[in-house]
């Protein structure tokens, strides 16, 4: 067996851990699962750090077992949060599981028929049919109030710190989660429970069960909440999450936000976030100390996970679309990305909509930029000539040569020009 510990170790990624894990894991094959909340029909990257805990301990031999929290999900977890969250229905939730465990294929071997084949489940499944009565007879009288009262999740809602306290059902969260742990000890014989750090009380909770109910041993391990050097909450942007679904966040968005990552965060997060080798990674910072303006760890970090999360061809457009504003471009770079990722590049600079007839009847490039686009590009002829003539104009990425030139441009995604002065204004030309 590979060492996963180890592995996590030195990739940042153990927070706490009980003891023994590491030589549990040693002796054999065994199984372990990570829950990941179904309130979205996608992952985003805040549930990274967990796919990539199943995926590091699936390649050291082991079977992972991601859990959807379908019944935890109609309850609501407190940790970390001050305020009871929005419940959902059965549909919606199946409708979010079918999509979650598309993404997580992507990271995970679910399909093969190999022993340490990664498996989803629900726990929806095995509590849709626990009556009340059942489970607080045979689960809940296991674990005192006493006991679940000093959970710190639990304690800082009961605080002043949250006017409006903690309603019974979230306050029996951790039995529910606690009992996933008894269930899949029994079933299939897993052993271990990983999170982030904020749900160490709730996994503890399971061991406990694990222990007083299975009469088993069960172990904890949860990763570092992930932060950035700056303080702001990380995953976020003022367009909110970045997500896994490239119809919410796409490509091009994605790869931008790893790309502008600060230099203390590329090399945290590259060991998180990728699976390179510990000397592949050692390199990389080494190279980038020598020369950060290259930003050689930002670009890699980017590339890796968004093949990871999409796929090379994905990648590939992400970066064509980037070198549409911050390096060299062609015609064909432009031509090659869809309309979203377009209006995404060129989000925020000027743009103007001009009809279809005036497009074809335009004399040239000259009375295009300026009367037809009604001053945006040029505010005059004469300023459009003199630029013109100094070889400081590009439509679609080519060069003007004269300002009598013909307008006979093919538009991009059948409807865009896309207009340049100089190095850095763009100008968005609609003709509709």
């Amino acid at each position: 067996m590979k060492d996963f510990v180890a592995e996590l170790k030195w990739r940042g990624m153990i927070q706490d851990i009980m003891p023994e894990t590491d030589e549990h894991l040693m002796e054999s094959m065994r199984s372990a699962y990570l829950g990941i909340d179904p309130t979205a029909d996608s992952l985003h990257i805040g549930h990274l750090v967990g796919v990539m805990m199943l995926k590091h301990f699936q390649q050291c031999g082991h079977k992972p077992y991601a859990l959807i929290g379908g019944a935890t999900g109609m309850i609501g977890d407190p940790s970390g949060k001050s305020a009871e969250r929005n419940l959902l229905d059965e549909k919606t939730l199946r409708h979010n599981q079918d999509a979650i465990r598309s993404q997580l294929s992507r990271f995970l071997d679910f399909d093969s028929a190999a022993p340490n084949a990664a498996v989803l489940v629900n726990n929806y499944d095995w509590m849709k049919d626990f009556s009340f009565l059942g489970f607080i007879r045979d689960v809940g009288k296991h674990i005192t109030v006493n006991y679940m009262m000093a959970k710190d999740s639990v304690k800082k809602r009961l605080s002043s710190e949250s006017s409006d306290g903690m309603s019974f059902t979230e306050f029996t969260y951790q039995l529910v989660q606690g009992y996933d742990f008894l269930h899949l000890y029994r079933e299939a014989q897993c052993t271990l429970q990983m999170g982030g750090s904020d749900q160490w009380g709730n996994i503890t909770t399971g061991t406990e069960l694990v222990r007083r109910i299975g009469g088993g041993k069960a172990y904890a391990l949860t990763c570092p909440l992930i932060t950035k050097a700056d303080g702001t909450k990380f995953g976020k942007t003022e367009g909110g999450n970045i997500w896994l679904d490239a119809e919410r966040t796409s490509p091009y968005q994605f790869y931008q936000y790893w790309l502008n990552t600060s230099d203390a965060d590329a090399e945290k997060y590259i060991k998180i976030f990728t699976f390179l080798s510990k000397e592949e990674i050692e390199t990389l910072i080494a190279t980038h100390r020598e020369a950060p303006h290259q930003r050689v760890l930002q670009k890699k970090l980017a590339e890796e996970i968004t093949v990871s999360a999409h796929s090379q061809a994905d990648l590939e457009m992400a970066i064509k679309a980037s070198d549409i504003l911050f390096g060299k471009s062609t015609t064909e770079d432009l031509t090659s990305i869809n309309e979203k990722t377009l209006l995404q590049v060129f989000e925020g600079v000027p743009q103007v909509e001009i009809s279809k007839a005036e497009y074809e009847a335009v004399a040239n490039v000259t009375d295009l930029l300026s009367e037809l686009t009604q001053g945006v590009v040029f505010p005059s002829k004469g300023e459009a000539r003199k630029m013109i003539k100094g070889g400081g104009v590009s439509i679609n990425k080519v060069k003007l040569e004269s300002s009598e030139a013909a307008v006979n441009y093919d538009l991009l995604q059948g409807k865009y020009l896309l207009a340049q002065k100089g190095k850095k204004n763009y100008y968005l030309i609609k003709v509709s």
